[in-house]
Parts: structure tokens; sequence; C-alpha cells
């Protein structure tokens, strides 16, 4: 364990008119900084995390941080992006700053404005996080791309319409307890199960309640060494820490299993040396709930093709042997794409210092994060304890 989360920030989630992506930034950066206790002089390293594709005419936004605080200024910053784990990656990037000595406070920013795009144009920015070759023409978009896995999977292990419903309606329920989130309402099984004029189909099995939320938000972090995070009030570690990357063309690999899911997970479990049965609850990427349901399996929760057993039953409901998007994840709480990945790092650290209101989880000890770019093709995994 070399890094540790010593303070957070997170806007709410959803259509935020009044707001720009540089406003979105600056007031993340001050609230992390007051959080974690420590002055903008002391940050050594700026790194955010911005998908855009077309987002934000404003392209070149790593300095934005520093309209936070004139004490930013000639300290390096850094745009990365992977796609949906762009938050992840620049989570990831602060570690490696941090392990190789050259920071010892690093400030981590996530953040996307989406709805002020044209839906047009989001579809269609949305499918560059896919291989355009093979699939830039699939209809409905990036939903369509997991249409297409869901109705695959169908095929395979038979209708899991139950399943995906349940998933949804969990995950809904779950984000009620969630400030942040963008939709804080209880659907309801029946609701996400039955097609309907509110809850039409979007692409191949997949229905509206089966798919995340267009959305604007930010969530930062303040990265410490450990040896300055236990000087500080808090200290959430990072225990392991894996990325795995895949092909980018679904047509090389079996898309229905998430290889680098399942490699990524084998990886960081196996640097933080626990199981997947030590964890207290795991926050994982529901983009689309067929991708919850096949995370469950690549995750080493259920066999393969039988993913379903672990919603249908009740094993990562809030009160389950792994509670799974305790948050509401994205499909409540919304996936503004480069804001999410630190998104999910903040909740974790929430519930690791016992600081999650409603969403806590009692007695969590550690906390699991999957966070994936494209259709499992980036793939993030960490797992968090409170050492302080």
């Amino acid at each position: 364990m070399t890094a540790c989360i010593v303070g957070w920030a997170h806007t709410p989630f959803g259509k935020q008119d009044a707001e720009t992506v540089e406003s979105l930034i600056v007031r993340v950066t001050g609230e992390a900084l007051e959080s974690a206790g420590v002055d903008a002089a002391a940050i050594d390293e700026i790194v955010l995390g911005h998908f855009n594709a077309g987002f934000s005419a404003q392209d070149f936004t790593a300095s934005l941080v520093l309209q936070a605080d004139p004490k930013f200024r000639f300290k390096p910053a850094t745009r990365v992006e992977n796609a949906c784990a762009t938050g992840s990656a620049a989570v990831h990037q602060a570690l490696k700053s941090v392990a190789a000595r050259q920071a010892k406070l690093v400030l981590v920013v996530g953040v996307e404005q989406m709805t002020t795009t044209p839906p047009k144009e989001i579809g269609a920015n949305l499918l560059k996080a896919s291989y355009l070759p093979e699939e830039g023409d699939t209809p409905g978009g990036f939903a369509g791309v997991f249409g297409k896995i869901a109705a695959a999977y169908f095929q395979r292990h038979g209708d899991q319409s139950d399943a995906l419903a349940m998933i949804a309606a969990k995950n809904h329920k779950n984000g009620v307890s969630n400030p942040y989130a963008q939709m804080r309402r209880d659907l309801g099984f029946e609701f996400c199960r039955q097609e309907s004029e509110k809850n039409p189909f979007v692409a191949g099995p997949l229905k509206r309640t089966d798919c995340s939320l267009v959305s604007d938000g930010a969530a930062a972090l303040v990265i410490a060494d450990v040896e300055t995070a236990l000087r500080l009030k808090r200290a959430i570690a990072f225990r392991g820490a894996a990325h795995v990357q895949d092909f980018l063309p679904m047509s090389k690999r079996d898309i229905l299993k998430f290889e680098g899911c399942a490699e990524a997970w084998r990886r960081a479990l196996m640097q933080a040396g626990v199981t997947l049965e030590h964890l207290s609850f795991v926050e994982t990427h529901d983009c689309f709930t067929i991708a919850e349901l096949i995370e469950y399996e690549a995750m080493g929760l259920a066999p393969e093709g039988q993913g379903a057993r672990a919603i249908l039953e009740g094993w990562t409901q809030k009160d389950g042997r792994l509670p799974v998007n305790p948050s509401g994840g994205l499909k409540a709480k919304g996936h503004p794409i480069g804001a999410t990945g630190v998104s999910m790092h903040a909740l974790t650290a929430m519930q690791l210092a016992g600081e999650a209101g409603e969403m806590q989880i009692p007695a969590a000890t550690l906390g699991g994060i999957f966070n994936m770019g494209g259709a499992a093709v980036a793939n993030y995994v960490s797992v968090l304890e409170r050492i302080r």
C-alpha cells in the first residue's frame, strides 16, 4: 500500500444548466481540499479525468483546475482519458506518481457535462468508445452495443429479463439514499420489468430502466502517500489497484465473459491479499444492467452463465452477502463519463470512513471498485481499506 485517499468532494449528478465544465471543476477542487484539510500550495500534482469526445467545446481542460486557486500556478497538471473509465485512469495515474515518489499529495478531479449536447450528438459521442470500423454504425449507439451483448447473453444462457429488472430496481432503491444521485426514486421491480410508454425498449432486450443516465457532474479526491496521510484526519488506503486493457474490437474476444474485468479483479485481490468474500461491498460499473450481471460472473461472485443467481437470491442487495452499488450505481446516480470513476472512489471512501449517511453499509471495512471503459476494454479495480 503506497497511497491513501485523504479527502473528497462530489457534486449532485444530473442536468446542471447553471454549471459549466470549469465551474464544476472549481467547485469540487475547493471542497476536496477543505475535506482533506490541505492547502492548494501543498498539492504536488493535478490529474484531471475528462472524456469530452465532443461534449465540450473547450477540449484543453487540464489547466482549468488552476482556476480554483492561484497557488496551483506552475504545478504539473495533466488531463487523462480512457473512455468511461476516465475517472479511474486519473486515480491510477495519481497512484503511480505517489508510488514513484514524484508526489506526496495529488489532486484528482473528474468532470463531464453531457446534457447541453443535442441528443443525436450525445449518441455519436458515446459511440466513440467502441471500435468504429466494426461497431460505428450500430443502431441505438452505445445502448445498441450493449443491446447486442444482452441479446447474445440471452441466447447463450437463457432469458434474463427478470434478473435485469431486479438489478435496475435494486439500484434505484439504493439511489434514494444517495444525495448526489440524479434519480432518487424507488421504481420497483414491476415497473422495471414491464415494457410501457414510460419504459420502452431501447436496444435489443434492454429497456430505458436498463440504461444509465446522461448526466453532468464532477467529483474530486486528494490522494497522499501513507506517511502524509497518517498525519491528516483520515486515510483510506489502496490495498490493491489493477488496470487491465483488452482488445477494442468485440470480434477479437468473447464479449460475454468480460475477461479483462476478471483479470483486473484477480490482480487487485491478489495484491490486496484478500478474496471477494472479504469485501464489505462493491461499487461496480452498471452502465447497463447487463453489464452488472456479467460483472457478477467476472468478479467471481457467480459461475459463468449463473450471474442471475446473485440478484435473484438477494446476494447483492444492501443487506445481502456482498452489497453491490449501495450508491445506486450509474443506473440511479448518473454517468457523467469523466467523473464516474472518481465518484466511485469517493463514495467508497465515504463508506469506509463511516461518512456515507443513509447509504452506509454497517461496519464496512473493505470496499471494491470496478470501473470500465468501452465494452470491458479498459478495466480498473481498486480495493480500499481505512487505516485512519
